[in-house]
């Protein structure tokens, strides 16, 4: 496939600029549509990737500049959205509106101006609670977490109070929409996957884990987790753990994400359907905080263990990733361990401000932490 004209919405933030230097390294030319939102842009310092794309200053709800933005493009890449378990739980209007409607405005403009392909960026969170099996090895893919105060536990158990075991998420598992967030985001899955190919444009989706690298915006107390992190480290503060630290998640490096991407543009086997993108390897949350303080230089630092759970979260949830193998060529080269360095010198080098700490006092006030 020939050099082509990609337009990314959201395209001025964390998987954005790491897309579009896979996407110019290619001989694509690049365009992005970003509203440059203080939450994940303010006191950073732009990507130099941005000075050799055409950037599109505006919000994904305005349907004059997504016309504008869609004009002449070959493909579409939608990464803008609102992101946060979190505050969706009560910025609701926010998270529906940009999620949701904005993928309503996008939609409609390329109902003009249709391109061979769109690329949606999902999210995890659809599929709530992940996959488990029981005491008698049968698989349950709507498991709920019991009452804690009754069972004792964190995690989720069977009917007889027996605690069901996580086993690898495949893309079959019903969705368990548990957040304003998972269900703003399955609704843009599923409105692109429909419309889109009813006006003979490709439709894929890529149902991102845990993403994680360089360049993600550290002052914003809503992104990932490791960010979080990595920001109360460089602010001096111990990084605040939710529950009991054992939630088991999947870390996937920016720049596997960007390559699933870029695989989902070329390859022909992706339309139409959803994939997977992690690393296919599991480490816990409490893991999680004590390898980012080791890689900081702050081996001593011991996460404060919160004992809370917020309204939204789920316990545990990793990647089943062999359907993206198999149809995509899809790859993780970065593994978890050795990206850990990379990330702390990137880190150091920024300026950032700990709000970990006022964002779960608002989750508090608002009654959405127990």
């Amino acid at each position: 496939m020939g050099a082509e004209r990609i337009l990314i919405t959201g395209g001025a933030g964390f998987i954005g600029c790491h897309l579009a230097k896979a996407l110019l390294a290619r001989g694509d030319k690049v365009r992005v549509l970003d509203s440059m939102i203080d939450q994940v842009h303010a006191g950073g310092t732009p990507d130099p990737v941005l000075n050799h794309v055409e950037l599109i200053r505006a919000d994904v709800r305005d349907p004059a500049a997504v016309t504008r933005a869609v004009q002449g493009v070959d493909a579409v890449v939608h990464l803008a959205a609102e992101v946060g378990v979190g505050q969706s739980m009560y910025a609701i209007e926010r998270y529906v509106g940009v999620n949701d409607l904005g993928t309503a405005v996008l939609l409609e403009a390329l109902l003009a101006h249709p391109v061979r392909r769109l690329v949606v960026a999902s999210s995890m969170s659809v599929y709530g609670e992940g996959l488990y099996r029981d005491a008698d090895g049968r698989l349950e893919d709507q498991a709920l977490r019991g009452d804690r105060a009754r069972t004792g536990s964190w995690d989720p158990v069977d009917d007889q109070g027996r605690r069901l075991e996580p086993v690898a998420t495949p893309e079959t598992k019903r969705p368990a929409l548990a957040s304003v967030y998972a269900i703003s985001k399955y609704v843009q899955e599923r409105l692109v996957l429909t419309v889109a190919p009813a006006y003979g444009m490709q439709a894929t989706a890529l149902r991102m884990f845990n993403v994680y690298g360089p360049g993600q915006a550290l002052s914003n107390p809503y992104t990932g987790v490791l960010a979080i992190f990595a920001s109360a480290l460089l602010n001096g503060n111990a990084p605040q753990v939710f529950e009991d630290g054992e939630q088991r998640r999947d870390f996937v490096h920016v720049e596997d994400v960007a390559r699933a991407f870029v695989l989902a543009l070329t390859s022909p086997a992706a339309s139409g359907q959803v994939f997977n993108i992690g690393s296919g390897k599991v480490v816990t949350i409490r893991e999680t905080a004590e390898a980012i303080a080791s890689a900081m230089g702050r081996r001593e630092v011991r996460p404060v263990i919160l004992g809370k759970a917020r309204a939204g979260d789920i316990r545990h949830c990793f990647a089943d990733i062999s359907l993206a193998r198999a149809t995509l060529g899809y790859e993780p080269k970065r593994s978890f361990t050795d990206s850990l360095g990379e990330l702390a010198e990137w880190v150091r080098q920024q300026q950032t401000v700990d709000r970990v700490t006022e964002a779960r006092r608002e989750l508090e006030a608002r009654g959405l932490v127990a």
